[in-house]
């Protein structure tokens, strides 16, 4: 029998009434069953892995991600496939953060949530939830059909590091606008397999530290110096540059000096774009042909979420800064198009 992990960290998905106060409280996923009878339906073993106490997805953290990873690693072989229940606002950190630690991943990894809770009648959280399940299990040829850290929402299954949350009303609350979706569900499960990451040759490792020491400047029109300062001056170690259109800025000689101090005092400035869809191409614009002379890394079209946590998980691992800066500009675990 198919084994599943399902792992509940909380979010709204977990949520239902108290008939007293009329607030949305958790219940006990371990009874996931009575709540959910048409599980039973799937003739899955099913086993249930609770974070005590849940906890609301704004207050994800670094050292939640390692036990993620580790509980993943740990209990690997027992499984087919995984599910994480997650909110959903942090649910693409989360999952592009996976992506990284989970060298080698042979099983699927699918983080799934709800934008309703599981007790309201209009709820998204079942068809989200029982969909994962069957995509978690879904094997060709033996072989796991998805051997990616995913995210399932509303019918469509994204690679998680390619995943943002675009909207906080819709059911549709996922996007992947720079990469084809991995599969749909409909009357029928349909998997595109040209955008799926093959299987992997060697055995899973994990990896799981961070440095989260990072500072986020974004442009806008009319960016004082001083607020430019106060991230390029700081003590962070990498700064993400949230740049116009395909990676443009200011050419104020006092903003290109703040940035080229920063970058002679040791610190990685990542450019990516504001635009959602698209690229970052340095050099194609005078704007941005001084940032490529200096040594600014392109983040080419990852999403904010990717940048952050592949940072975050490159700085912590002894590379070089001239190391990070390579692989930030290569594709790891499909996160960027080259070119």
């Amino acid at each position: 029998m198919t084994k599943i992990l399902i792992i509940y960290t909380g979010g709204t998905i977990g949520m239902v009434n108290d008939t007293d106060t009329g607030a949305l409280i958790p219940f006990n996923f371990k009874q996931i069953q009575q709540n959910v009878p048409e599980l039973a339906r799937l003739n899955y073993n099913l086993e249930v892995h609770s974070f005590d106490p849940i906890m609301d997805s704004s207050n994800m953290h670094p050292d939640i991600w390692a036990e993620l990873a580790q509980l993943i690693f740990t209990r690997y072989d027992e499984f087919d496939g995984f599910v994480i229940l997650h909110g959903s606002d942090t649910m693409a950190f989360t999952a592009s953060a996976l992506s990284f630690m989970l060298q080698n991943l042979s099983k699927p990894v699918i983080l799934t949530g709800s934008q309703l809770p599981i007790g309201e009648i209009r709820t998204d959280a079942k068809e989200n939830l029982i969909t994962a399940l069957e995509i978690a299990a879904t094997k060709e040829k033996g072989k796991a059909k998805i051997p990616e850290v995913c995210i399932y929402f509303d019918s469509q299954l994204f690679r998680g590091n390619r995943s943002i949350k675009y909207n906080s009303e819709k059911f549709e609350a996922f996007r992947s606008p720079n990469y084809p979706v991995l599969a749909e569900a409909g009357v029928h499960l349909n998997f595109f397999n040209n955008y799926i990451l093959p299987q992997p040759e060697k055995a899973l490792k994990v990896l799981l530290d961070f440095n989260s020491n990072i500072g986020v400047l974004k442009m806008y029109p009319g960016i004082s110096k001083q607020a430019v300062m106060a991230i390029t001056h700081s003590s962070v170690d990498a700064i993400v540059l949230e740049t116009f259109g395909s990676g443009n800025t200011t050419t104020a000689e006092w903003f290109i000096n703040c940035l080229q101090e920063a970058i002679n005092s040791g610190k990685i400035i990542v450019d990516i774009s504001q635009c959602q869809r698209g690229s970052v191409e340095l050099g194609k614009y005078e704007t941005s042909k001084k940032l490529q002379e200096m040594g600014v890394v392109s983040g080419y079209d990852m999403t904010f979420e990717a940048t952050i946590t592949k940072l975050m998980y490159l700085m912590a691992q002894g590379h070089s800064n001239e190391e990070v800066v390579k692989l930030m500009e290569q594709s790891l675990r499909g996160e960027l198009t080259v070119g």
